[in-house]
């Protein structure tokens, strides 16, 4: 029963949130809350919540302040330079704007923080989506590719989870690895350029008048955006502007009026360099990792606040005008403490663990590794990390023993389903990724789960073919 329950749980609540039938934070109270009581959590489902929540305080304490730091860094304007000279390098061409997005979201990646990651491309190239006009949905979509493929380094978290769990040396899951590591990251930077050229295509057709007509502007993308002067495309008379420059001060006269307004009052240019030593230290701070994040964010935003805004009447100002973007996330994240403290508090995840060890046919047992690796990927959506590792890989492997396949082939099948495994509401640097970019949970996961799928797939199939996971 617990078994049906908690996949009958997972599977409503997705489609809740993908079809809009609820937000986010309504189902994560609500689903949770029904089906905790058809399991027989009584009364008692209070105190599961509770002690879930517990652990959620500190993360929603440093999403809600990095949320804080950086809207005063954008609105100041600090990243405007930025912006220009990204728009510059990578022209205006939407799909050069979406792989730049995906080589910016894995270069960054490096340093193993999901929320590092996606607050530094976010703050870098949401306005440069806004400014052209792209979906900020490809953004998070992209972003949440390149950061889940890279979070099987061994410093991010899951194959260290994976080594100690099966009690062998990192560097023994991970190196074999890295071929997979590469097919995958080949993968999101060929979805990245579709998705580029999507959005190309549909801002031709969107606002011809700038992007030239979709049947008529040809190549205007492709070789017009880093000429001088204008043209026409294919004698269709529609004028294609190809001045980087041209389409930047027409964007810049577009977001008259908005958070983007290049005269809005809350511009601070002769403290640039004092928010850009200010912004380097809090990054420094985040890399060296001495005192805990979420302080390291109240004290940058309580010195940005009071230097760029003195008076205090502007301190609440600048406060209120990032409210609706803090009560998003950090409702989803204590939201997100009813279904986790559910799942673990009726017993639904260990249940639904034994339950896929035992079905698994024991004609199948030569393909352990390989299931394993096609289990994380669902599997490590609905639990998290340190339950799947260290509750389920230790029976998976034992059982694979059997048949022959070592426990580093298991823990390297394990971590393939990470990229799918980042895009889980119940991971806190998703949830600050979606509403930095004021994006629905729903709409980034019709877009990216799919890929990130595909993407864990390839990385098993290459770690099969290079021999890192085996078939006994």
């Amino acid at each position: 029963m617990l078994v049906l329950l908690g996949f009958a749980m997972i599977a409503v609540f997705m489609v809740l949130i993908m079809t809009k039938k609820l937000t986010p934070v309504l189902a994560l109270i609500i689903v949770p809350t029904i089906f905790g009581l058809f399991a027989g959590a009584g009364l008692g489902i209070g105190s599961m919540v509770m002690d879930s929540m517990k652990s959620m305080t500190s993360t929603a304490a440093l999403l809600m302040f990095a949320i804080v730091y950086f809207g005063l860094m954008i609105d100041v304007g600090l990243f405007d330079p930025l912006v220009k000279f990204i728009l510059r390098k990578l022209g205006n061409d939407p799909a050069k704007v979406v792989l730049g997005t995906a080589i910016l979201a894995a270069a960054v990646s490096l340093d193993g923080d999901g929320s590092t990651t996606f607050i530094l491309t976010t703050a870098a190239m949401l306005p440069v989506y806004l400014r052209l006009k792209m979906s900020p949905v490809v953004l998070t979509c992209v972003a949440g590719l390149a950061n889940g493929t890279m979070n099987i380094l061994p410093w991010g978290g899951p194959t260290a989870r994976a080594a100690t769990a099966l009690k062998i040396d990192v560097n023994d899951v991970f190196v074999p690895m890295v071929p997979s590591l590469i097919a995958g990251l080949v993968v999101v930077f060929v979805f990245s350029w579709l998705l580029g050229l999507q959005e190309r295509n549909r801002l031709r057709a969107t606002a011809p008048e700038i992007w030239g007509d979709v049947a008529d502007a040809g190549d205007a993308f492709d070789g017009g955006t880093q000429r001088g002067g204008t043209g026409t495309g294919g004698g269709s008379g529609v004028v294609v502007l190809e001045r980087t420059e041209t389409l930047v001060d027409l964007a810049d006269t577009g977001l008259t009026d908005t958070a983007l307004d290049p005269n809005r009052k809350t511009l601070r240019p002769k403290l640039f360099w004092f928010n850009l030593g200010l912004t380097v230290a809090v990054m420094v701070m985040l890399v060296a990792n001495l005192v805990p994040l979420p302080y390291v964010f109240m004290v940058g935003s309580a010195i940005a606040l009071l230097v760029n805004f003195p008076k205090v009447k502007e301190q609440g100002a600048q406060l209120v005008a990032h409210a609706p973007s803090i009560v998003a996330v950090v409702s989803m994240v204590m939201a997100a403490a009813v279904l986790t403290g559910v799942l673990n508090g009726t017993g639904m995840v260990k249940e639904m663990s034994a339950w896929l060890v035992h079905i698994i046919p024991a004609e199948m047992g030569p393909f352990m590794a390989v299931i394993t690796g096609l289990l994380s990927i669902p599997m490590t959506f609905f639990m998290s990390n340190d339950a799947f590792y260290f509750g389920v890989l230790p029976v998976l492997s034992e059982t694979a023993a059997h048949y022959g396949i070592s426990g580093a082939e298991m823990a390297r099948a394990s971590i393939t389903g990470q990229p799918f495994h980042l895009q889980s509401p119940l991971v806190p640097a998703i949830l600050l990724l979606v509403s930095l970019a004021k994006v629905e949970l729903g709409d980034h996961h019709k877009k990216v789960l799919w890929r990130t799928a595909v993407i864990s797939v390839v990385m098993l199939a290459v770690g099969m073919l290079t021999g890192a996971i085996g078939i006994g």
